[in-house]
């Protein structure tokens, strides 16, 4: 019952890690325009993933798609890379664990449900791995380019997106940690119950060993009692 729960748990870690992250692929804001050391603001510029867009101070938005992929910068590649595998991860694991779990009638024996749990957990945490290298990949160029004193250009600063899709990596290792320690707790259980189960039937067989070897010696006399009257 209690590994049951402790799956249960973990379940629930992982979905909503998965849905965190899922949730911030097509998400806007992946860095903002910085104000830093401006007096009026007059527009604020802001992207993600796929587009690049630009609010005027009537907060009418303009966008602009990224036009050719290959003409992207190489980070941004890696990001859309990492996060749609982070996705997919995600995806599978979830599969994995319905079938894995105790609480579900699917799956086949209770060996083969274990494995499929702890197969469930390693998506999980590379999907959580994926997502966090893609959030730190991006927010390490953001960093870099508004602390370098000879980058000229707009800055920007880290957008709700990376952070979002941080928490949401963290719950997703969690819940797949949890999932794959959930079956040595239950194999440790299952190991002590077996244990005590052969020491208490060894036990058992000898205590009517004992109990026969006991009664051996007096038969003869109970024997030779009964034929004496006869």
């Amino acid at each position: 019952m209690g590994n049951m729960a402790t799956e249960i748990v973990a379940f629930i870690l992982a979905i909503s890690g998965w849905i965190l992250v899922s949730s911030i692929l097509p998400l806007d804001y992946w860095k903002v325009s910085s104000v830093d050391g401006t007096v009026i603001t007059t527009a604020t510029f802001w992207s993600n993933l796929w587009k690049t867009c630009v609010t005027d101070s009537t907060g009418v938005s303009n966008c602009k798609d990224f036009p050719s992929m290959l003409a992207l910068d190489p980070y941004i590649q890696v990001c859309r890379g990492l996060m749609i595998a982070a996705v997919c991860l995600g995806f599978f694991g979830a599969i994995f664990a319905l079938i894995g779990m105790k609480c579900t009638k699917i799956g086949g024996s209770e060996s083969t449900k274990a494995r499929l749990a702890v197969l469930s957990g390693f998506h999980f945490i590379l999907s959580g791995l994926c997502c966090m290298t893609a959030c730190s990949i991006y927010a390490h160029r953001i960093t870099t380019d508004f602390f370098d004193p000879l980058f000229v250009a707009q800055k920007f600063e880290l957008g709700a997106a990376l952070f979002i899709g941080w928490a949401g990596s963290v719950l997703c290792i969690l819940g797949g940690l949890v999932f794959c320690l959930s079956l040595s707790e239950g194999s440790s259980a299952e190991y002590s119950y077996t244990g005590a189960a052969s020491f208490s039937k060894a036990c058992h067989k000898q205590s009517k060993t004992v109990n026969r070897l006991h009664k051996e010696p007096g038969e003869p006399s109970r024997q030779f009692g009964r034929n004496a009257y006869v």
